[in-house]
C-alpha cells in the first residue's frame, strides 16, 4: 500500500518528461523551471515507491513502472482536453505525432487540414524527428517512420512509399559537367545526413551506392540538404516529394542512384482506441495515395523531369 498519494499534477509532469526527454523542455511547457520538475518527478516515486524514469540516449526514458503512471497521465490529460472539446464529435482533442521533416512539412498539413474541415475541435501536435521507433516515450499517439519497422509493441500501419535519388542545381551542373555514371559521382561532394548522427540505416543509401563520395555539408534537417544542394554546394541525396518542386534542380543518373523506402504509422493500442487518432492515421493513408507518384518522383508528377 502506498504511503503517499499520487497526485494528477505529478502524473502530468510526468506526461511531459516523458513526450519531451528533457526536464528543462518539460518545465518549459508547463511554465514552471526546470528544479521544480524534478522536485515533482521524486515526489511522484515516492508515491509510486519506484523510479519511473531513466537517463537514455536520447534523453529521460520510462521503466516499466514509469509506462504504467503515464498511461494513467495520458487519461487524465484526455479529461481535461475533454474539457475543451466537442462533446457531440468523438473525432476531438489533441493528438500528438512524430515524423520526418519531410513528411511533417508536404503530407500532414493538407491531411490535417482535410480533417479538420469535418471535425474543428481537432487539434494536431507535430515534433520533426528522424530517428528509430521510441521504445519506452509515452504521450506520444502516433510516430511516422522510415524504413524497416522491428519487432514493437505498437499497432504498425503501412502508409506507402517514397523515393529519394541524386539532385544538382543547373548552375552547380553548369560549371562542374553532369555526372553520367557512378564514378563521375564520386568526384562530386555529398550533401546528406551527419553520418555519425543518423539512426536510421535505410537512409545511408548514397554512402552504400556511390562509396566514393565526400560529405561536404551534412545536417541532420532535410530541408537544409535541399537549400545547399540549391546553393550548390555539392550533389544532394534528397526525397523526390521535396526536390522535384524546385525547377532549379535537376536529377542525375536517376537509373543508377535511387532507393525506394516506406512510411509506417507506429501506433499505442491505448492511442488507437482513441477515435481522433484512428482518424489521423486513416486521413494520413489516405493523403499519402493521393501524393503517391510525388512521393516516387514519376514522371508526370509535379515538377518531375
Amino acid at each position: 500500500m502506498r504511503s503517499h498519494p499520487v497526485s494528477p499534477d505529478h502524473l502530468l509532469c510526468l506526461l511531459a518528461v516523458a513526450r519531451t526527454g528533457r526536464f528543462t523542455l518539460a518545465a518549459d511547457s508547463l511554465g514552471v523551471n526546470h528544479t521544480t520538475v524534478s522536485r515533482t518527478v521524486a515526489a511522484l516515486e515516492r508515491a509510486l515507491g519506484g523510479r519511473v524514469l531513466v537517463r537514455g540516449t536520447d534523453g529521460w526514458e520510462l521503466t516499466a513502472l514509469g509506462e504504467r503512471a503515464a498511461r494513467a497521465a495520458e487519461r487524465v490529460a484526455e479529461a481535461v482536453d475533454a474539457l475543451d472539446g466537442d462533446d457531440d464529435d468523438p473525432v476531438a482533442g489533441v493528438v500528438r505525432m512524430t515524423a520526418t521533416d519531410a513528411f511533417s512539412a508536404l503530407v500532414v498539413p493538407p491531411a490535417v487540414a482535410a480533417l479538420r474541415e469535418h471535425h474543428p475541435a481537432l487539434s494536431v501536435e507535430v515534433e520533426t524527428v528522424t530517428r528509430r521507433p521510441a521504445q519506452h516515450r509515452s504521450g506520444v499517439d502516433v510516430e511516422v517512420v522510415v524504413g524497416t519497422v522491428a519487432a514493437t509493441r505498437a499497432k504498425v500501419v503501412p502508409l506507402g512509399e517514397f523515393a529519394l535519388g541524386m539532385y544538382a542545381a543547373r548552375r552547380y551542373l553548369a560549371r562542374h559537367g553532369t555526372p553520367t555514371s557512378v564514378p563521375e559521382l564520386a568526384r562530386h561532394g555529398l550533401v546528406h545526413f551527419i553520418d555519425s548522427m543518423l539512426q536510421v540505416d535505410d537512409l545511408d543509401a548514397p554512402r552504400r551506392l556511390v562509396p566514393g563520395m565526400v560529405d561536404v555539408l551534412t545536417s541532420t534537417n532535410v530541408f537544409v540538404h535541399v537549400e545547399a544542394t540549391r546553393a550548390g554546394v555539392g550533389l544532394g541525396f534528397l526525397p523526390c516529394l521535396v526536390a522535384d518542386r524546385h525547377d532549379d534542380l535537376v536529377r542525375v543518373c536517376p537509373d543508377e542512384v535511387r532507393t525506394t523506402l516506406s512510411y509506417h504509422a507506429l501506433v499505442h493500442p491505448e492511442s488507437w482506441r482513441r477515435p481522433a487518432v484512428a482518424a489521423v492515421v486513416e486521413v494520413l493513408v489516405a493523403e499519402v495515395r493521393r501524393q503517391q507518384p510525388a512521393l516516387l518522383g514519376l514522371r508526370g508528377a509535379r515538377g518531375s523531369r
